[in-house]
Order: structure tokens, then sequence, then C-alpha cells
């Protein structure tokens, strides 16, 4: 328990109690946090509040490589309601952090390697006195040579972003700037291409999206009575932060107590550590409470992004339309720090072939070191970039063999029984080419849909929109197809597990079952399926969340689509035990009442417990009477193996997930402006938990993909490596006048090794759909397209 006599924060996650008398796995239950979402009354992390909290401010480079000469805190440190002003010269123990390797600095000391890097820390009374105190802080550079991209980060006489590493994947790349490298080869690329009636060749760039959460960085750090800290905060992974923070701060993990706040929004981007140990420091310093919550423009830089890449693909083909052979280079941009580069790589280069058949192949996956922002998780982590430079491929193959571009990609296709690029069979169903199908069978949208009789054109339904740039003159649609396929749950060797804590008990005469994990609830719907499971193993009616927090084991990180996988089968796991040690207690209480207890299958339904056959044995509530059950148990997926780092052989993945799209666009070919009509999507969901959760996942994804296909980047100058659009004026996102109309169709294929047969859904969605639009663009233009997004001054040539 936390050791603190303080007052709860205002904010503090509570537990949440649905009572259903149906809501077991298959049923569309309500998210429990919804309507509160929706009329403004839920509490996100930047809502908590302390009677006597301070507030924290950052102070960031305003250059992207240089050294630091000196930095003068005087005159913020003598303003009024200023309590601290801190550099790293006051930080109390290690002045590094990182997700994959501890490169990262708390704060900047030496040198600033990025545009937007955290250099001093200002605690304040009041958020605006923080934010004047360090607008005062002085701090002197001497600007260095810049690494922005290949060519200058791998040169023989680059400058070194990181002199003199030691973390393990050094020794294994060819230039202290490149992260990591991964090569896969299989069979012999060049032989097979001898045999190829067509080859077509692409160089593809991939711009560097922003997570875009609405939902600033934010959270409250308590300093408690024992010296530790209690931090409040919105995130992905609670104890992988605890793991970063304790020894910056010279703590033991088990003074560092987390509970996570509310969220809004993640998608990667919360995988790292923002302000969280700044926080704490200040808040250890000072002995008060600190908030700290980021504006929109600090949230820019407070994250990590989409890693921008370069992709160069070759492909062949027969004449019969069959896949020769594969090669590619993948070019990923990781910017200042490592953050989860390493896994990134890993993962475009096991899936940069995409869902097809080809039994030679030539890869390799890099990842640089530049002084761009740093870049790291977000939803489909390094498989996005690659699908849309192997769609694009498929398309290019397809029209110069004059196939048609869907039957191309199912003659194609992969299977259950398909042998991937890195040796690994695939072993649960893939139905790629069933998922192609369906996107093409479905009914197209209507022609000029602008248009109604006897009326002129509705210009909402038109490129350009309310602008009224138009009404139809110029206006060509475009159909383009896409499938993707992606990972689910962490790859190569990494020890993934989740921990779930279960107690059943009796309250007021009914059996209440509380389920403690400390998974994240970021959005995706884990506090509708945990209770659910529970629902469905246990057989109550009422199911309690208790808040996650590091009182409970790891639950690991709400990302690669795995919670459900993970979290879901852990508490699956610990739900069983539970109702063991029920059905033991009722043997020993009734056994002797009943042979059924002895000889029957026993099950727990409806609060009570029943024999497979449907006979009651007994009320839950009588076999536990004042007894509560509790066990905390860890779960595991099937151990994976780290690829080869010559050839990239291995079983690195668990599980494999697969969707379609088909895009249809309409594009004012005069202006260069592109309305999306219609994205529909067809997805394995291998088990759908909660089928409104589905379909909302899918979608989601699919926005994000849609984003990136013609709005989405985060411009970075390449001569000053500073982001020059780090707002939501000139970052855009999709909003509703943009995003159209997006049909879902699933399959729901089980997969046997996992609980419930379920499959990761989040991610998915979020490759196919970019190359889908590209594709449909692509076919109302006749242009070739091979960058994202696609800007109005691509389509008219006045670039």
């Amino acid at each position: 328990m936390a050791q603190n006599t303080r007052t709860a924060p205002v904010g503090t996650p509570t537990d949440v109690t649905q009572n259903h008398t149906q809501g077991g796995v298959g049923a569309s239950t309500l998210r429990p946090d919804g309507t509160l979402k929706v009329t403004g009354e839920f509490a996100y992390s930047s809502d908590m509040w302390h009677e006597d909290m301070l507030w924290g401010q950052i102070l960031r480079s305003t250059v992207a490589h240089a050294e630091i000469v000196s930095i003068d805190v005087s005159e913020a440190l003598a303003m009024d309601g200023v309590y601290a002003v801190l550099t790293a010269d006051d930080l109390p123990a290690a002045k590094n952090y990182g997700l994959e390797f501890r490169d990262t600095p708390v704060l900047a000391y030496g040198k600033v390697r990025h545009h937007g890097e955290p250099v001093a820390l200002v605690g304040a009374d009041h958020p605006e006195t923080a934010r004047r105190a360090a607008a005062k802080i002085k701090v002197e550079y001497r600007e260095l040579p810049l690494v922005t991209d290949e060519a200058s980060a791998t040169a023989p006489d680059a400058i070194l972003v990181h002199e003199n590493r030691t973390d393990k994947h050094a020794k294994h790349v060819p230039h202290p700037n490149i992260v990591h490298r991964q090569p896969i080869i299989r069979g012999n690329a060049d032989e097979a291409a001898k045999r190829a009636d067509v080859i077509v060749k692409g160089e593809y760039t991939f711009g560097m999206q922003d997570q875009a959460f609405l939902g600033p960085e934010s959270g409250l750090a308590v300093p408690a009575e024992d010296g530790g800290v209690d931090l409040y905060v919105a995130t992905q992974w609670l104890h992988a932060d605890r793991e970063q923070i304790a020894p910056c701060l010279g703590l033991p993990e088990e003074k560092v107590r987390m509970t996570m706040a509310g969220v809004g929004g993640a998608f990667g981007g919360r995988e790292d550590i923002s302000m969280q140990i700044l926080a704490s420091v200040l808040a250890l310093h000072t002995g008060k409470p600190v908030k700290m919550v980021y504006n929109r423009y600090e949230s820019f830089f407070g994250h990590v992004h989409r890693h921008p890449a370069k992709l160069y693909y070759e492909h062949g083909a027969t004449k019969d339309g069959k896949l020769t052979h594969m090669k590619c280079k993948i070019v990923l941009d990781g910017g200042a720090y490592a953050s989860s580069t390493v896994s990134v790589v890993g993962n475009a280069s096991s899936l940069s072939v995409g869902p097809y058949v080809i039994d030679d192949v030539e890869i390799e996956a890099i990842g640089l070191f530049t002084n761009n922002p740093p870049c790291g998780a977000m939803r489909g982590f390094g498989a996005v970039q690659a699908c849309f430079a192997y769609e694009a491929q498929m398309d290019k193959l397809a029209a110069k063999l004059g196939m048609d571009p869907v039957e191309f990609r199912q003659i194609n296709a992969m299977e259950q029984g398909t042998i991937m690029p890195t040796g690994q069979v695939v072993d649960s169903p893939a139905p790629v080419a069933e998922l192609l199908r369906m996107v093409k069978a479905r009914p197209m949208p209507p022609e000029r849909q602008w248009e109604s009789a006897g009326e002129g054109a509705d210009v909402r339904a038109l490129p350009g929109g309310l602008s009224n740039t138009t009404h139809g003159e110029g206006v060509v649609r475009g159909v383009g197809y896409a499938v993707g396929i992606k990972n689910v749950g962490f790859s190569e060797g990494f020890d993934d597990y989740s921990t779930a804590k279960i107690r059943l008990e009796v309250i007021n005469g009914e059996a209440v079952a509380t389920v403690h994990t400390a998974a994240a609830e970021v959005g995706q719907g884990g506090v509708t399926i945990h209770a659910q499971i529970a629902r469905t193993e246990l057989g109550v009616q009422q199911v309690t969340i208790h808040p996650a927090d590091t009182q409970v084991g790891s639950a690991g990180s709400t990302s690669a689509g795995r919670q459900t996988y993970m979290t879901g089968g852990a508490i699956k796991n610990s739900c069983e035990l539970v109702r063991e040690k029920v059905l033991e207690i009722g043997r020993r209480k009734f056994g002797s009442y009943h042979p059924a207890w002895a000889t029957a299958e026993l099950l727990l339904e409806g609060g009570k417990v029943v024999t497979d056959g449907g006979e009651a044995l007994a009320t839950i509530a009588d076999v536990l009477e004042d007894e509560a059950v509790e066990i905390e148990e860890q779960w595991r997926h099937r151990p994976t193996q780290a690829f080869d780092l010559v050839t990239g052989q291995g079983d690195g993945h668990v599980q494999y997930a697969f969707a379609a799209h088909r895009a249809v666009v309409e594009v004012d070919t005069e202006l260069g402006l592109v309305k999306v009509i219609e994205l529909a999507c067809a997805q394995d969901v291998g088990k759908a938990v909660n089928p409104l959760s589905v379909v909302g996942q899918i979608q989601g994804g699919t926005t994000q993909g849609l984003g990136v296909a013609v709005m989405e980047e985060i411009i970075v100058d390449p001569k000053t490596a500073k982001v020059r659009n780090p707002s939501f004026t000139d970052y855009l996102i999709p909003t509703i006048l943009d995003t159209p109309t997006i049909p879902v169709d699933y399959l729901e294929l089980a997969d046997p090794n996992a609980p419930y047969g379920v499959r990761g859904i989040g991610e998915a969605p979020t490759l196919s759909s970019t190359p889908a639009v590209l594709a449909a663009i692509r076919a109302a233009t006749g242009l070739e397209l091979n960058k994202t997004p696609v800007r109005p001054e691509a389509l008219t040539g006045t670039l």
C-alpha cells in the first residue's frame, strides 16, 4: 500500500462496478466510461488536482544539435512563486532512461541532440508563473553539424549522434549511427529473378506521422512519507515506466507507486516516458505534489512519432501472375534516441514481404540515429511503412501483367501453412484471399452522389467540401485495394506475460468478482473485455474492475494488439484457478449430499455451481459464505525466438493478423483535392469478444491510415532539423467531415493457440487503409504517387 497520509488527489481513479444479467464473451457490452466521456464528466490525467500542488514546466532546446555551453537560471529562480529550477546537475541519481537501452537524458547534459529536447525544469505555484520563469532561463549553445538522413548518418566521416555506444546492438551494425540492422535471406533472389517475365522496382517515402492523441501528456506526482513517490499518470505500461523512473530518482521500485489515470488516447505515443520522471524529481525536491500538463506545442516534442522511412523494392513475377522473388531495403529514421527502433526494425524486415508467398527474398532493414525528432512506437509498428510499399508494388505488377489487382493478390496470397521469409510456419488461419474477396464483393457507393434531383451539387460530398471549390467539374472517381499482415504481441524472444489478480466473494448475499490488473486502458476496451471474461468464467453478474496500478504484477504494454490476448488470457487463467478453488470448497462442504460433486464436469453459471447437464448443485454464495477466494497469477503466450542477425531466420512472432481494404475516392484533378467516399474493411478477428468494440477498433485504425494517406505529416526542416508544424493548425488529422463511411466485415477464424481463439484487432486496419487510398488516387489520376501523404501539389504537378 502507498505510504502516504495525504488526501487522495481529485480525479484519482476508483473501482468500476459493472452489473449485467448478460454480458459475457461475445456480447456487445457497453463501455462503463462511455457516457462520462461524451458528457465531459470523465476525469483525465490532466484533470487531477491536489490542494497544495506545484506546477512543472520544461524549457526545451531551440536547436537540434549543439553543445550546451552554459545555463543561467538565476532570473527564473528569483521570481516570486518559483520553488525550484533544476538542470541535469540537480538530478538525484541516474541521468538517462530508455525503453530498450538507456540513452535518453532526463534533462540534457553536455549537448542536445534534437529540437525540443528538455534542458531545464521549473516548479512554481501557478502554471503561468512556471511558464514565465522557464522563459527567463538563459542557455548558451554552440551549434554542431547535423545528421538528418541516411547519407549524412552513414558517411565514413559522419558526426556521431552517440559516441562510445555500449548497447548490445553496437557491435552488430556497420556504422555507429545505425541503431540496428536486420537482414533476412531465404532462397536465392538473384537466381529466382531469372525466372521472372516482368520485374518492377520502386522507391517509396513514408512521412513522419504523429499519434495525435487529444489528451496531452500529463500527470501528478505526490511525495510520500516513506521518501517514495505516488505517481498518477496516463501511460501505456506502468511497470516499464517504473523500471525507468526508479533509478533516476535513486529509489527502489517498491517506493515508486504508480496508478493509471484517465487517458485521452495513446496509439504508441505513451509507451515511452514523457513527464513521469520530471514531475517526480520536482515533487521529491520540493516536498510538494507536482502537476505537469503539456500544451499541444509541447506534446509534439514530448513523445516519439512514427518512423519516417525510405523503402526500395524489387519484385518479379511470371506471366501467369506468380511472384518469383523480392528484394528490399528499408531505411527507418529513429531520430536522436533509440526508443523502440530496434523492435520496429525487426517488424519492418520480418513483415516486409506482406501476406504473400515468395520463396526467394533478400531483405535489409536498418534504423538510424539522426538529429531529427525521436521516433518509436505507433499503431502498426514498422509494418505500416512496409505495407505502403509492397502494396504499391503489387499494383504495378498487376498493371504490367494486365491482371486484375485483386486477382493477382489472391493468386499469391498466403494461407495457413505458408512459410514466412523468416522460416516461421503460419500455423493459424490466414484468410488473405477471402478478405480480398469480401471487400471486392461489397456494393459500390453510387456515382456522383453529390447530385440530387432538381437541386445543385451538395458541396459537402465533393472534394474541397464546404470551401465550394467545385460542383463536379474535373472530379474523377478511383477505386483501390490493399491487404496487410501484422504481428500480434511482443516478439523476438521477449518474455511477454501478463498478470491478473481475481477475487471472488459474497457481498450482500451476491457473488461478486473483482478483477485487478496493471493493464492500461487507453480506449481499446479492456475495461469492458476484462469484466466479460470474468463474467463468463465465474458465472457472476457483478464484476468490479480495480484501477490499474503497480500494486499488482505487470500486464505489459497496451500495444501490439496484445492486451485482449495477454491480459485477457491472464484473467481467464486466474478465473479458472479461482473456479477450481470454489469447487474444492463446494466439494468439501456439500460433496456428501450429491454424487455429481465428485463425478460431473462442474461449471459456475448464473451465480450457481451447475453440472455440464445444467443441474444446479448450490449457489456460489452458499459455497463461499464469508470466505473469499483470491488468486494472482502470471500467464504467458508460447515462446518466440530472436531473428538470426545474419539470415533473419527464427520463429519471431506469436501470431499474425490480417486486414484488407477497398477505398473509393473522388479527386478534383484541377485542384488536387481528394474526397474519400468509402473505405471498406474486412478483417479476421479470431473471436469477437465484444463485437461493438471490434467494429470501433477497425474503424479507428482505418481512420488513422486514412490520415497518413492524405494529410498527416510532421514536417522537419532538412537544413535545421527543426519541426515546422507542431500544432493542430498545421498538422492536420481527419475530422468527421474527412472521415468516410467505413463498412466493416469480419471473420471469426479461431487461433487455436490463443484464449477464446482471439486475434489482435487494433493495428491491422492501420496498415492496408493507407495503400488502398493511394491506389484509388492513382486509379483516378494515373499518377505514380510514391510518397505519403499525397498533397494537392503532387496531383496538380505544382510541386
